[in-house]
């Protein structure tokens, strides 16, 4: 079977990453990354960030909230100390990345563009510090506008990385497609409150992040709907936990796949999810992913 996978320029061994924010840069782990499709970087954004105070992580039944505060070193520290030995990984690397205006993601792209990485996914779930902080995701026209940007200053795969949060991923989605996108990923995390037992928020951040297993229903349903409506490639995540996740979120329409929560439990879970997707295969003599992807709709769900 030909396991690979193509968006924009770029070819992947197999339709496995690790998400972002999880996997660090895949230099902890480099026996695992290199047998993935690729690692998406955490979030490099133009300046250092020291993030959020802790405590960053609150789990919950069925998932976590996270609120790191996009801690990275910023991308001239990534340039010079991270992306040399990135370089050496055998799969895929992919940056995510970060800003706080539509020009910072130009900025990004202009500076990264010459480096050996091989993709950027653009997380537009930011917010937009000169709209009074709404998220740059939540805004269709703005989406359009920071892919424009980043498409003219990469000849790199650009992926752009969207937000449901009080948004039609739809419009979203079909903005970046008008805008030159290679692909899309869906979906980041969702708001999340917790609060301690005195009723006060107990993430130092107040809000964070909900991700793991229960955002997969929503996530599937945001591929699903996307997936009918532009025609670039789909990377789907949101609680994957094992390969059936995966080969539910592929015949929901997606092209690959991401791993994030799970790798916090087991470093290895990304590997393990590729391994089951290997074995399903070859158990229903799959010759290529096409014959899986957008089965859902296919036989009229």
């Amino acid at each position: 079977m030909n396991t690979t996978v193509t968006i924009g320029r770029t070819t992947f061994a197999n339709p496995v990453l690790a998400a972002s924010g999880t996997f660090e840069f895949g230099l902890k782990f480099p026996a695992v990354a290199n047998r993935l499709g690729g690692v998406v970087t955490k979030a490099i954004t133009l300046q250092p960030r020291v993030g959020n105070p802790p405590p960053r992580i609150c789990e919950f039944p069925g998932g976590i909230l996270n609120s790191v505060g996009l801690e990275n070193p910023g991308v001239e520290k990534f340039c010079t100390e991270v992306v040399p030995r990135t370089a050496k990984l055998k799969c895929r690397v992919l940056v995510n990345i970060a800003g706080f205006t539509v020009e910072e993601y130009g900025e990004l792209a202009a500076r990264l563009d010459s480096e050996p990485v091989d993709a950027f996914e653009v997380n537009v779930s930011c917010p937009n510090v000169r709209e009074g902080g709404a998220l740059f995701g939540q805004q269709p026209q703005v989406v359009e506008a920071i892919t424009t940007l980043v498409r003219r200053r990469t000849a790199k795969t650009v992926i752009v990385k969207l937000t449901a949060n009080f948004v039609d991923p739809v419009e979203t989605a079909k903005a970046a497609e008008a805008a030159g996108a290679d692909g899309v990923t869906l979906i980041n995390t969702l708001f999340g409150l917790a609060l301690d037992e005195n009723g006060r928020p107990f993430l130092g951040g107040r809000t964070g992040g909900v991700s793991g297993p229960a955002l997969k229903p929503f996530a599937l349903f945001c591929v699903d709907r996307v997936a009918a409506a532009v025609k670039i490639p789909i990377v789907g995540c949101g609680g994957i936990m094992d390969s059936a996740d995966a080969f539910d979120f592929l015949s929901a329409g997606a092209r690959m796949v991401q791993v994030g929560t799970a790798s916090l439990v087991n470093p290895e879970a990304a590997l393990e999810v590729w391994a089951g997707m290997k074995e399903c295969a070859a158990k229903n003599r799959l010759t290529g992913w096409e014959q899986i992807v957008g089965r859902a709709r296919r036989r009229g769900g």
